[in-house]
């Protein structure tokens, strides 16, 4: 069974950045896609990014495209997200989730808090 893995989260001043890193283990990893999600208190999950794993093809929430970058390193079954120019409504725990075969995210990781502070 695959398992994701988020680590990079913390806290940090609004205007600075962070990156996050999804490893995926377990048995042979192969995903149509991988995607970052977040969710604030209060607040229901919310779509941030995502890539396609061969293509390398991104998607953004426009709430985070220019800010935001999802990248993959393919050798390594890592999925990135480097997050610039934070705001204060970019606090959540973000989570990394994969899409196996093109038919939604089923898989989701243990989730990483971004705290970002004005």
């Amino acid at each position: 069974q695959v398992q994701l893995v988020e680590s990079g989260g913390g806290l940090v001043q609004a205007g600075g950045s962070l990156r996050l890193s999804c490893g995926a283990s377990g048995r042979t990893f192969n995903s149509y896609e991988m995607g970052w999600f977040r969710q604030a208190p209060g607040k229901e999950r919310e779509f941030v990014a995502a890539i396609t794993w061969s293509a390398g093809r991104t998607y953004y929430d426009d709430s985070v495209r220019g800010r935001f970058t999802i990248s993959r390193d393919n050798a390594k079954n890592t999925v990135f997200l480097q997050m610039n120019s934070l705001k204060p409504e970019d606090t959540a725990v973000y989570y990394c989730a994969s899409n196996p075969t093109g038919r939604g995210f089923n898989r989701w990781g243990q989730g990483t808090q971004v705290t970002v502070s004005s």
